[in-house]
């Protein structure tokens, strides 16, 4: 199986991180996509992108994870970005969000009428595009979703129990 992490500048250092290594462990790939060759956390780490947006071919990846801080913001900004989450969603692949990672999603307008869990300051914009707030750790689905780093243990537990189905 092989992963993909959508990032830019200013994610979150745990929820990229927690992810990353968690997935590994489970004998996954992970690459990480970006519009930049090296990345910096809000805390200050740093991760090297494996791939420019431009170079995916999402029919090669199985999972996508989109970490919160900053980093969304950006994210939506690049169109293949959005491109490649809507891919996602249409083929019914796993997806795990945290935080500000909502708003990709809602970028890519595959928010309505599902069941999602994301930071306190996006939940207005979730609600506005049809999404339903969910305070707490959210399964919908292949997505599964989380507010903030205090949920990726219970995040990446139930990501993984879908992994494993």
């Amino acid at each position: 199986m092989k992963a993909l992490i959508l990032a830019e500048n200013d994610f979150e250092d745990l929820e990229l991180f927690y992810p990353y290594h968690r997935l590994r462990e489970e004998g996954i790939e992970v690459f990480v996509a970006s519009s930049q060759e090296k990345l910096r956390g809000k805390r200050g780490y740093e991760i090297k992108a494996d791939l420019k947006y431009e170079e995916v071919d999402e029919g090669e990846f199985d999972i996508l994870v989109i970490p919160g801080g900053k980093s969304p913001e950006r994210v939506r900004l690049q169109p293949k970005a959005v491109e490649i989450t809507r891919h996602f969603f249409r083929e019914n692949k796993p997806v795990a969000i945290i935080c500000h990672g909502v708003q990709v999603l809602i970028s890519a307008g595959v928010v309505k009428g599902r069941r999602i869990a994301c930071w306190y300051g996006v939940k207005d914009d979730l609600i506005a595009a049809g999404g339903e707030f969910v305070d707490g750790v959210a399964v919908d689905g292949n997505l599964v979703s989380a507010r903030h780093p205090g949920d990726l243990a219970e995040w990446m537990k139930k990501f993984i129990g879908i992994l494993r189905r």
